[in-house]
């Protein structure tokens, strides 16, 4: 396990909510002043369903909006646009959807979707990468963490969602696992002050039938070197 942990590779780039309020309310296409941009258009392995990623620049900062296409229907993700591009994974069922956000330098976050009668809609209230860090605060490894993370906030997708992770070793149900990478640095007082990561690739699965996190017994060897321990006489 060592050995497997150590080379996990990320995608760079809390209950699930049933959103009908915002579904009613969603627009027929993108406003005026979005365009395509087709060089981040994603579409499914069955090619049955694409996500369009539209761009204003007529604002000081450039605006992204991500609509789903799929049998008819025409959804925005998110009625809040972001800043940059992003990525798109899809589970294999197709009733699910993984955004993977840049937010900022060097820091990501995560977003879900869940397929609805009219089309997809978001999984949860908050960000799933917000979601991923709240969980983290939970464990017992947070209490080792050497200074909470400022810098560099990231929450990556470990790869492996579409085989369902087996390079892990996992033997779970197909599409009802997503793993989660957490990674943050922070200013860290002492004899040297410096920045440096205080969490670097802390693990844990949600349950996509659940909406609910947990921590499988692969991940615990690798989670147990992934928190920067609290040192003595360091603020």
């Amino acid at each position: 396990m060592n050995g497997r942990m150590s080379w996990i590779s990320l995608f760079v780039a809390s209950s699930i909510g049933v959103f009908s309020a915002a579904a009613a309310a969603q627009p027929a296409a993108p406003p005026a002043g979005y365009k395509i941009d087709e060089n981040y258009t994603k579409t499914s392995p069955d090619g049955t369903t694409t996500v369009e990623q539209y761009l204003n620049k007529d604002t000081d900062d450039w605006k992204w909006q991500f609509w789903a296409r799929r049998q008819g229907t025409f959804t925005l993700l998110d009625p809040e646009p972001a800043g940059y591009p992003a990525d798109f994974i899809f589970t294999q069922d197709l009733k699910w959807i993984v955004r993977l956000q840049k937010t900022g330098s060097g820091e990501l976050s995560l977003y879900l979707y869940r397929l609805a009668q009219d089309g997809y809609v978001p999984a949860s209230n908050k960000p799933l990468g917000d979601l991923a860090w709240a969980y983290l605060k939970t464990r017992p490894d947070w209490r080792k963490v050497r200074k909470e993370p400022e810098y560099h906030i990231s929450a990556n997708l470990v790869r492996g969602i579409e085989e369902n992770y087996r390079w892990l070793g996992a033997d779970w149900p197909a599409n009802r696992y997503i793993l989660i990478s957490l990674s943050g640095d922070a200013d860290v007082k002492g004899r040297k002050p410096m920045q440096t990561s205080v969490v670097h690739g802390w693990s844990c699965r949600y349950d996509l039938q659940t909406g609910k996190f947990d921590v499988p017994a692969l991940l615990s060897d690798h989670n147990a070197k992934a928190v920067v321990l609290l040192s003595p006489g360091v603020d």
